[in-house]
């Protein structure tokens, strides 16, 4: 019965890290992910001004 109990707390144990390993690995790829959305969000925002910009210097001078 002892081994038995022993050999399920191992399993367990095992289980356990590999979990908490994953849950790195996940924190870190989210972590990545949020930098990158962060720097698409800055691009994006940039962009839109640069539109609006020429948008406007086309409405003052009438070139299209």
């Amino acid at each position: 019965m002892k081994e038995q109990l022993e050999k399920r707390l191992a399993e367990l144990k095992a289980e356990f890290a590999s979990g908490q390993k994953v849950i790195v690995e996940l924190e870190t790829k989210q972590a990545n992910l949020r930098d990158t959305l962060l720097r698409i969000s800055g691009a994006i925002q940039i962009l839109e001004e640069e539109i609006g910009k020429a948008n406007t210097e086309e409405e003052n001078t009438g070139v299209a």
